[in-house]
């Protein structure tokens, strides 16, 4: 992968930018005040900055959606409200806003599929599907292929056996669940793929916002089982995104 140092003096050599330009930019961020954006981010680790949207204001999310459009990158933003979702649509155009998962997404000109791997994201329960779309587009910004398998958590796991064949052909697995946060042990038992399990704030009383979840799937029984965050649905995708790159 071209190094940002590089990209830039091929751009001051291809008189694309000027001395004073490059120097600026060789600093790796462009500062707004409100934000550093992270100019180095997709040069450093394969993929540009995403940009967390809750807390922003619309126009501090849009300054920035801006800024990475205007550089050429895919640009992804999670935890979007609808409000500042309409405020970028409405500047630029191609935006895409999912508001189950509450993502924003801008494909680039160079956007494509980087291979013809394929992560399944399992959903133990209709209420969780918010978590499993946020993986999603996160699958899709970073171009891989998903498959979904909703509504087939542990009450009723005759469901999970009607799909567990299309289940083994996907070459990793994000598996998302509230409650008692049982299906990534599951699931772990009957594949050979990798499994990043993600507990959701789904449940009642002593499900603790999710903490039960959380601790049930740290303490899973199951071999190759990675978990993340409450609520991680981009730390799902963006994981098992790499995965998929090794």
């Amino acid at each position: 992968m071209e190094s940002y140092t590089k990209h830039i003096l091929t751009q001051l050599k291809s008189g694309n930018l000027s001395i004073e330009e490059a120097e600026d930019q060789l600093k790796g961020f462009t500062d707004y005040g409100f934000a550093k954006v992270d100019d180095e981010r997709e040069f450093r680790q394969g993929f540009p900055e995403v940009i967390f949207g809750a807390g922003k204001t619309p126009e501090q999310i849009n300054g920035i959606f801006n800024h990475l459009v205007h550089k050429g990158n895919t640009v992804l933003a999670t935890r979007v409200n609808p409000l500042a979702a309409k405020e970028v649509c409405e500047q630029i155009e191609g935006v895409i806003y999912e508001s189950v998962g509450k993502t924003l997404l801008y494909k680039s000109e160079g956007y494509d599929v980087v291979n013809d791997k394929k992560i399944g994201v399992i959903c133990a329960g209709t209420s969780d599907i918010p978590v499993a779309r946020e993986a999603e587009i996160t699958i899709e910004a970073m171009g891989h292929q998903y498959t979904t398998f909703y509504d087939i958590g542990v009450a009723g796991i005759h469901r999970l056996f009607a799909q567990l064949e299309e289940i083994r052909k996907c070459d990793v697995l994000i598996v998302v669940a509230g409650m008692e946060g049982a299906l990534p042990s599951v699931v772990g038992g009957l594949v050979s793929a990798p499994i990043v399990a993600v507990p959701t704030s789904i449940g009642y009383g002593t499900h603790l916002n999710g903490i039960t979840s959380l601790l049930s799937m740290l303490n899973t029984c199951a071999s190759g089982v990675t978990v993340v965050n409450i609520d991680n649905g981009f730390g799902a995708g963006y994981s098992a995104s790499l995965m998929l790159r090794v």
